[in-house]
């Protein structure tokens, strides 16, 4: 396989929270590009979503202010900041005005977890 852009405007968004709020992921790169990685967009605006990762992930923040709340420990996130946070780390994702480019690893995590086909 070689290089592909993956143009914005390509990218199909999900609902992922919200009401209160909104919460949306476009995956840019999945399981059909790469089994061992995975990458997209997210937005974040005056939302709350709890989730345990099932992988290891890093988010840079491209605009906005983006909330990690892992515990008692709330780390806020502004554009350029990048968070890593490894496998098992149970947290919310909240933001304002917030976009995220986010990647994962290992990109096949549902299938190696047992949620997919």
């Amino acid at each position: 396989m070689s290089a592909t852009l993956i143009r914005g405007s390509s990218l199909s968004f999900t609902h992922r929270g919200g009401p209160p709020g909104h919460a949306e992921v476009a995956r840019a790169v999945s399981t059909d590009m790469s089994q061992t990685m995975a990458a997209g967009i997210a937005h974040f605006d005056a939302c709350s979503i709890a989730w345990t990762v099932l992988y290891d992930e890093v988010v840079y923040v491209i605009d906005g202010l983006f909330r990690l709340v892992t515990g008692d420990q709330v780390l806020e996130a502004n554009p350029g900041d990048v968070l890593w946070i490894p496998e098992g780390t149970e947290l919310r994702y909240e933001g304002e005005q917030a976009s995220i480019f986010y990647a994962v690893y290992p990109g096949n995590w549902k299938q190696l977890k047992g949620l997919a086909e």
